[in-house]
């Protein structure tokens, strides 16, 4: 496939590469990631570690997003690298957070770049690139290099400057203080917040972790995220509320673990966030909510409140439906459903069948049984709502099938 004539040659070495060269280049992407994964791990054994681990899935992307963005620069200089730049951010913060210096990566970076050349003259016997072009390609791929490096050292930094060791310390204090309720303008406060870099917002969103609290999730956190990833209930705190960006960076971070997301509450209000996510956490260990990596409260608002304080539901459940006592074990079960159905549709005898898969007939003698036991109880909008909260409480439980 021969190339445009503008292509054959190139003028000035160190100037643009032609954007038609990104065509030839693209479909090489799949087997060059391939092929730079084979190189670094054999070169650097450290990172094989890592490709294998929690953060494989983030590696691997930023790798990919440094090779297009590269390729999309060429077809288009004006093309965005945010993408890129966040994740080449976050390999930085993953060296500082391991404990290494950046000599590493930046060699494994430059050894990315040997390989890309070594494909580059690759396809340049198979297009009969000019020896130019390809100079060109060099000088552009390595300036390129410095562009990740330079990305990567900023990461590097935001951790160094931030999460050094005393820097942790301030910022795990200071989370301790907004959830033990100490007020926003306290002297400690503001000096914690001015030490450690950290402007205190207005609104936070607290992130509850399943025990124990992996070491691994702070190197995929953003540097404004505060971390207690101590047992027994480790814990994580993101200003502002969970944005779409703020979510894919929780996901991949807290790979292999699962968490419950509070709601975002302003930041004087941090602890009911955390207690709410907490709960929902609970509630999956009693079989009440389903399982998932990622939980949160706002899906279960009204399962928190009904089961916010089991002992005075049960009481509740046991006044309301007292009328109830004197019936059979299976009597009243069927009683109790008929009721939660009648309650929650307030339809039609019709209706609440289909709701409970029985003949209409049936719920018309149900229907005159509980206004026997109940009698104008039922007309009280007051003790009906009391009723369908105990039954809806009972519900979660397992107590009653759903109506």
């Amino acid at each position: 496939m021969p190339l445009p004539a503008h292509m054959a040659d190139v003028e000035d070495p160190l100037g643009p590469l032609p954007r038609e060269f990104a065509r030839i280049m693209r479909p090489e992407l799949p087997g060059l990631i391939k092929e730079i994964g084979v190189e670094v791990t054999r070169a650097f054994p450290e990172y094989a570690a890592l490709l294998s681990g929690p953060n494989e899935a983030a590696i691997r992307q930023g790798v990919e997003q440094s090779l297009k963005a590269f390729v999309d620069r060429v077809a288009d200089p004006a093309a965005s690298t945010a993408i890129r730049d966040e994740l080449l951010r976050k390999f930085g913060r993953v060296e500082a957070y391991e404990g290494r210096d950046l000599n590493t990566l930046q060699g494994a970076y430059r050894l990315g770049a040997r390989v890309a050349l070594r494909r580059a003259k690759d396809l340049g016997r198979r297009f009969d690139l000019s020896p130019t072009l390809l100079l060109t390609f060099a000088e552009a791929l390595f300036a390129y290099v410095g562009e990740l490096e330079a990305l990567s050292h900023e990461g590097y930094m935001e951790v160094q400057s931030r999460t050094g060791a005393a820097g942790e310390v301030l910022r795990r204090r200071l989370l301790h203080l907004l959830l033990a309720g100490t007020p926003l303008n306290h002297t400690t406060i503001s000096e914690l917040c001015e030490q450690a870099g950290w402007p205190l917002p207005d609104e936070v969103t607290l992130i509850a972790l399943r025990t124990p609290g992996p070491e691994h999730i702070r190197a995929g956190l953003a540097p404004d995220v505060l971390t207690d990833l101590g047992v027994p209930q480790p814990h994580l705190l993101v200003p502002g509320p969970l944005t779409d960006e703020r979510r894919a960076m929780l996901k991949s971070a807290a790979y292999g673990t699962s968490y419950a997301i509070g709601l975002t509450v302003p930041t004087a209000q941090a602890a009911d966030s955390l207690r709410w996510a907490r709960r929902v956490l609970q509630l999956v260990d009693d079989d009440i909510v389903a399982d998932a990596q990622a939980l949160d409260c706002a899906d279960h608002l009204v399962t928190l409140w009904l089961l916010s304080d089991p002992a005075l539901v049960a009481e509740i459940a046991r006044r309301e439906l007292a009328p109830l006592d004197k019936s059979s074990g299976t009597r009243r079960a069927r009683l109790m459903e008929t009721l939660h159905a009648w309650l929650t549709t307030r339809g039609t005898a019709e209706h609440v069948g289909d709701a409970l898969g029985v003949h209409a007939q049936t719920v018309r003698y149900r229907l005159r049984n509980l206004e026997a036991h109940f009698g104008d109880q039922l007309e009280s909008p007051e003790r009906r709502f009391a009723m369908e909260a105990a039954l809806r409480a009972l519900q979660l439980h397992g107590e009653i099938t759903a109506g």
